[in-house]
């Protein structure tokens, strides 16, 4: 069973296209949450998410959008979130509102929990690679899972801990960990469970012209070439 996994599409649909043009062939698709956010193409990026029926949470950004609530957000995610909501259609909108906050996927004898932040705090909490072990065995402790498949940090994870996986396949729309190409992984499972990451170029420019056009800060255009 092949599970193809991405995080954090942010409304950017050059780098959402140039994935699933490289991932190879998957049983399932999973969609960690963020299907919107900074960039300028929000409607298309569900759209097409939607199309190739993923399985989706919902990501502090997509709730930002429907309720409107950006509070915690600094003054450049809040304004694209705003934006993101005057632009995103009623269909849209409300096919986000209705994504749950987690998910628990079987496939055959594996449970795989499914979150943006963290089991705790699905939405808010980050999980960074360097989070010290103590802190993601609170985590997984009592998770009546296999493994954890996180979102969020845009920053790609691959750690055991209590015999637990815990995975984030790194962000699509805006990376942050200094490569600007789109990442995403999938999770191969079975008696053996394989993860294997993958990094795709796509056109920034495209994407960064189109930030600009639609009045959003230029600097979530500039940082879409340095990968932060």
């Amino acid at each position: 069973m092949k599970i193809g996994v991405i995080a954090d599409p942010h409304s950017n649909l050059a780098a959402l296209k140039a994935v699933l043009k490289d991932m190879p062939r998957v049983d399932e698709l999973v969609c960690v949450g963020d299907l919107v956010g900074y960039a300028a193409e929000p409607n298309e990026v569900v759209k097409l998410a939607r199309a190739k029926r993923m399985r989706m949470v919902m990501g502090n950004h997509d709730y930002a959008t429907v309720t409107r609530d950006v509070r915690g957000f600094n003054p450049l995610a809040a304004k694209a979130a705003l934006w993101t909501a005057d632009n995103l259609s009623k269909e849209n909108l409300e096919f986000l509102s209705n994504l749950p906050t987690h998910l628990v996927l079987t496939y055959g004898k594996q449970r795989v929990y499914v979150a943006h932040g963290s089991p705790r705090d699905p939405l808010n909490e980050y999980i960074f690679p360097d989070t010290s072990n103590r802190v993601l065995a609170e985590l997984v402790r009592d998770l009546d899972a296999d493994i954890l498949v996180l979102g969020h940090t845009h920053m790609p994870i691959e750690r055991v801990v209590f015999g637990k996986l815990i995975l984030n396949p790194g962000g699509v729309g805006q990376p942050r960990d200094r490569d600007p190409r789109a990442s995403y992984a999938v999770l191969n499972l079975g008696k053996d469970v394989k993860v294997s990451f993958h990094r795709v170029g796509y056109d920034v420019k495209i994407t960064a012209e189109k930030i600009e056009a639609a009045g959003l800060p230029s600097e979530l255009a500039t940082r879409l070439f340095f990968g932060w």
